[in-house]
C-alpha cells in the first residue's frame, strides 16, 4: 500500500504550536498509549478506541432537545424521569456500530467524539496548509500523542511522505516501544522529545503502570547510534512524585551519561488544564486536588 493511503487513529490536529519544537508547528496527535500516566493531561489520548465525552455545561436536556436518547441504537443515553441532564451508560456505547449518531445529533455540542480514522494524504493536507509558516519559523510537523511508536506503520507512512515533501519533523513521545520502532522513525526525524519521568523502576510503574527500564535503554541506544540528532529530554515535574531536587539531580546525571552531541533538557511544571476532560469521559482524576509548589520551579 502506497504510505499516502496508510490509516491511523488520530484524536487532535493542533495548529500554530510553538512549544513542540523548533519554530511553528503543527501537532498530530495520534490515539492510544501504553502508559497510564497518573498526571496525564489528555485523558482521551489513551485508549486506541474512539470514546464519547459529554460535556454538562452545554447540554439543553430532554426538555429542550432530547435527541442523543432518541437516535441511540444501543439504548445508552437516558435521562432520568425527574428531568436534568441525560445517564450515560458507557458500557452499552458503541462508536462503530452507530456511527456516532448521538454526537451528529447533539446541536448544542455537549456530545463530542475524541478519535477518528484518517490516512496520510488526509493528515498531510491539513497540516502543509500552513506551509509558509513553517519556511518563516523552520518550524513543521510534530507528531504526539498518546505515542506515535504504538501504531508504527501509520508513523513511518507519515515521517516519509513528509520527508518527501520537505516537512521538518519532530516526535514527542515516551520511548516504551521495540527498539527498531523508535530507530525508524529517529532515521526520518529532525528532533525528538522524550520524557524521562522518573529514574526509579518502582515508582515509574507505580505512577505510570510501566517499567523504565525499556525507555532508559532505548533512550541510551538511540542517543548512541544517532548522535547529530538533536534530542529534548522533558520531565514533567510532578508533586509527590519526582517534585524532589534529589529526583532532578539523578535524571541530570543519566543525561550526562548519554553519548549524543545535541541533548538538552527541560522542565515541565505539573498543571491541572485536563481535569475537565476526566469529568466528560465518565473518569474520577487520579491526582485528586494536589497541586504543585511553584517556588521549585523558579
Amino acid at each position: 500500500m502506497q504510505d499516502r493511503l496508510v490509516t491511523g487513529q488520530i484524536f487532535n490536529i493542533q495548529k500554530y504550536s510553538v512549544h513542540d519544537g523548533p519554530g511553528i508547528r503543527t501537532i498530530l496527535f495520534f490515539k492510544g498509549c501504553p502508559l497510564r500516566c497518573r498526571w496525564c493531561s489528555n485523558p482521551e489520548s489513551q485508549s486506541f478506541q474512539a470514546e464519547l465525552a459529554f460535556n454538562a455545561t452545554r447540554c439543553l436536556t430532554k426538555e429542550k432537545c432530547g435527541f442523543c436518547e432518541d437516535v441511540c441504537p444501543q439504548g445508552a443515553i437516558s435521562f432520568p424521569v425527574s428531568g436534568g441532564l441525560p445517564e450515560i451508560a458507557r458500557e452499552r456505547c458503541d462508536l462503530a456500530a452507530c456511527h456516532a449518531a448521538c454526537s451528529q445529533r447533539c446541536h448544542a455540542d455537549a456530545l463530542k467524539i475524541f478519535g477518528r480514522r484518517i490516512t496520510v494524504e488526509e493528515a498531510l493536507k491539513e497540516i502543509e496548509k500552513d506551509a509558509v509558516f513553517y519556511q518563516r519559523s523552520s518550524g513543521g510537523l510534530t507528531v504526539s500523542g498518546g505515542e506515535p511508536c504504538a501504531q508504527p506503520e501509520f508513523l513511518m507512512a507519515i515521517l516519509r511522505e513528509a520527508e518527501k515533501r520537505y516537512l521538518n519533523t519532530a516526535m514527542e513521545t515516551c520511548a516504551y516501544a521495540p527498539y527498531e520502532v523508535l530507530r525508524e522513525a529517529a532515521s526520518h526525524l529532525d528532533t525528538l522529545i522524550i520524557d524521562v519521568k522518573h529514574l526509579d523502576p518502582s515508582l515509574h510503574k507505580a505512577n505510570t503502570g510501566v517499567d523504565n527500564a525499556p525507555i532508559l535503554s532505548n533512550i541510551k541506544r538511540i542517543s548512541s547510534e544517532f548522535k547529530d540528532l538533536p534530542i529534548l529530554i522533558r520531565t514533567p515535574i510532578i508533586p509527590g512524585f519526582n517534585d524532589s531536587e534529589k529526583t532532578v539531580a539523578d535524571i541530570c546525571d543519566f543525561i550526562e551519561s548519554l553519548a549524543g552531541r545535541h541533548i538538552s533538557y527541560e522542565m515541565l511544571a505539573y498543571h491541572r488544564l485536563g481535569t475537565q476532560k476526566y469529568t466528560q469521559l465518565g473518569r474520577p482524576y487520579p491526582m485528586g486536588d494536589v497541586s504543585l509548589n511553584q517556588m521549585l520551579m523558579e
